[in-house]
C-alpha cells in the first residue's frame, strides 16, 4: 500500500513542472558565477587573438576605414601636417650635396665626369627598383592611400596601446559574443522552466548573429553619415578637424557596443511574449510610448548630436516591431497546431 502511494507522489513529481525549476538565491549566485568565469575567459581568448599584430593592425585599418573615406571624400577640409622626409629623397639630398661639394672644393681630388654620370644612373635604377618594390609589398588599401599628414593623430605617449588595447578587447568580445551570449542566456535559462528553456536556448545563435549586425550596422551604415556631419558642422562653426586616434576609437567602440547590444531587441520581446510576462496586445497598444522611450535611450546612449541619436533610435523602433512580428507569427503557427 505504501509502495503504491509513494509511486503515485514520485510520479506526480516528476510530472509537475515546477519541480526541479527553483533556484536558491545561493545557487543563483554560484550559477551567476560560473557563467561570468566561463564568459570572462572566452572574452580573454578572443582580445587574445585579437592583440595579434597580424590581426589587430587588420582591425584597426577596418576601424579607421569610415574616417578615411571622409578624409578621401573631403580632403580640403583637414588640416595637413607636413610630411616626414621619404629615405629615398634623404640619399638623393646627401647624394646631390655630395656632388656640389665635390665641384665647389678646389683642394677636392679630380673626378671623372663620366664616373659620376655612370655612378648617377646606377642610383637612379637602385632607388626606383626600390621604390617600386616598396610599392608593391604595401598594398593598395585604404589607409595607404592616405597621406601622412591627414591619418589619425595621438597627443601622449601611451594613447596608441591604450587605443590598441581598447580595440582588441571590444573585438574579442564581438569575436566571443556567441560563447558569451550562450553563457548569458544559459543563466537566464536556469532560472525558467523546462518549456521555457527550449526558447532559450533558440535564442542563442539568433542573439550572437543580431549583436555583430549592430556591431557592423554601425561601423558601415552609421559611421559614415556621423563623420560626414561632424566635418560639415565643424566647417559651418569654422572649426579645423585635427581628430585623435584615442577619441575615435572611443567613439567607434563604445557605440558599436551600443548598436549591439540595441539590436537583441527582437529577442527580448519573443522571449516576454512566450513565456507570457507580456501579450502582443499589450505591446501594440504601448508603441507610442516605446517611441517615445526609444528616442530617450538614444539620447542617452550616444554623444550629443541629432544624427547619432536619430539613426540609433530608428533602428531600435523598427527592431521592436519586428519582435512584434516575430511573437505574432509564433502565436499563429501554435494556434494552428492545437487547432490540427
Amino acid at each position: 500500500m505504501s509502495d503504491g502511494k509513494n509511486r503515485k507522489e514520485k510520479k506526480k513529481k516528476d510530472s509537475d513542472p515546477l519541480v526541479d525549476s527553483t533556484m536558491s538565491l545561493g545557487d543563483h549566485l554560484e550559477e551567476l558565477r560560473a557563467r561570468l568565469i566561463l564568459a570572462i575567459l572566452g572574452l580573454v581568448i578572443g582580445a587574445i587573438v585579437c592583440l595579434v599584430p597580424f590581426v589587430g593592425k587588420r582591425i584597426i585599418g577596418f576601424i579607421e576605414r569610415p574616417y578615411l573615406n571622409v578624409v578621401k571624400a573631403h580632403p580640403d577640409k583637414f588640416r595637413t601636417l607636413p610630411a616626414e622626409p621619404n629615405s629615398i629623397e634623404f640619399i638623393q639630398r646627401l647624394w646631390t650635396n655630395l656632388v656640389e661639394g665635390l665641384a665647389s672644393d678646389p683642394n677636392a681630388p679630380s673626378v671623372d665626369p663620366n664616373l659620376i654620370t655612370f655612378l648617377q644612373g646606377v642610383y637612379a635604377d637602385t632607388m626606383t627598383a626600390w621604390a617600386s618594390d616598396a610599392e608593391s609589398s604595401a598594398g593598395s588599401s585604404t589607409r595607404d592611400q592616405i597621406p601622412p599628414g591627414y591619418r589619425l593623430k595621438t597627443l601622449a605617449p601611451a594613447d596608441a596601446i591604450v587605443s590598441y588595447m581598447k580595440i582588441s578587447l571590444i573585438s574579442g568580445l564581438i569575436l566571443a559574443s556567441p560563447w558569451v551570449f550562450y553563457q548569458l542566456w544559459m543563466f537566464v535559462a536556469a532560472g525558467l522552466y523546462e518549456h521555457e528553456r527550449q526558447y532559450v536556448r533558440r535564442a542563442v545563435p539568433f542573439s550572437a548573429a543580431l549583436f555583430v549586425c549592430g556591431a557592423l550596422f554601425f561601423l558601415f551604415v552609421v559611421a559614415p553619415i556621423s563623420m560626414r556631419f561632424f566635418l560639415k558642422f565643424g566647417a559651418y562653426i569654422n572649426v579645423e578637424p585635427n581628430w585623435t586616434l584615442q577619441k575615435y576609437v572611443s567613439f567607434v567602440t563604445i557605440l558599436m557596443l551600443v548598436f549591439g547590444i540595441a539590436f537583441q531587441t527582437p529577442i527580448a520581446i519573443f522571449i516576454l511574449n512566450r513565456t507570457g510576462l507580456v501579450s502582443i496586445e499589450l505591446l501594440r497598444s504601448s508603441r507610442k510610448f516605446v517611441l517615445l522611450g526609444v528616442f530617450v535611450v538614444a539620447a542617452m546612449t550616444t554623444p550629443p548630436d541629432v544624427v547619432s541619436q536619430i539613426t540609433l533610435a530608428i533602428p531600435l523602433y523598427m527592431l521592436f516591431e519586428l519582435g512584434i512580428i516575430l511573437s505574432r507569427i509564433a502565436q499563429r503557427r501554435r494556434k494552428s497546431k492545437s487547432n490540427g
